[in-house]
């Protein structure tokens, strides 16, 4: 009668060690995946793409404050940023050490001169179709400038005085200092667009 007792209890033993085996290597087996996926996605967003905020008011009426973007930073390893692209950029007035970004819309391309006459935009000599903004540019003109070897010239969208920080107090950017191109809004979802 012991030695079935003992049986007994043995067997439950092994059945509750089994059931807390089996536990362990799920919570094991979850870890694993779930590292797997950190890591894959912290790849991904420093080498594919990543998620950004807009902030501030220089993109108006484009892009409103905190709407959220979606970015592709691999297409400049295969291309260069084209005029009209709207871009996200190491922010160049805040020094190396620092990570600030700014979201802006590319003007102007290496060995393209760019200057603004009587509050016109004018790139090679042409004045620039800008159906994006909604007022002329209200800030100073600003003699003809050619740009360099991967110089790119950048601009907000809100022309109202002040309102952007960008190639017009900070000057030309290099294409390095370009992190990739904004591809479309995500959210809120009432105002998912391509851009």
């Amino acid at each position: 009668m012991e030695n079935l007792e003992a049986e007994k209890r043995t067997a439950e033993e092994a059945e509750q060690q089994h059931i807390q085996n089996k536990w362990v290597r799920e919570l094991w087996d979850f870890c694993k995946t779930a590292g797997i996926a950190f890591i894959i996605m912290l790849l991904l967003n420093m080498f594919v793409f990543n998620l950004s905020m807009v902030k501030g008011e220089s993109m108006q009426p484009t892009l409103e404050e905190r709407e959220r973007l979606f970015v592709d930073k691999i297409v400049y390893y295969f291309a260069s940023p084209r005029s009209g692209e709207i871009v996200v950029l190491k922010d160049p007035s805040t020094g190396p050490d620092k990570k600030h970004y700014l979201v802006k819309r590319v003007v102007a391309t290496p060995g393209d001169t760019i200057e603004v006459r009587d509050h016109v935009l004018y790139v090679n000599g042409q004045a620039l179709n800008e159906p994006y903004t909604d007022v002329q540019i209200e800030d100073r003109d600003f003699a003809e400038i050619r740009l360099g070897d991967n110089e790119y010239f950048v601009m907000g969208d809100n022309r109202h005085y002040g309102r952007s920080k960008d190639s017009r107090s900070f000057g030309s950017v290099q294409k390095k200092d370009i992190v990739g191109r904004a591809e479309f809004v995500f959210w809120p979802i009432t105002k998912i667009r391509g851009l």
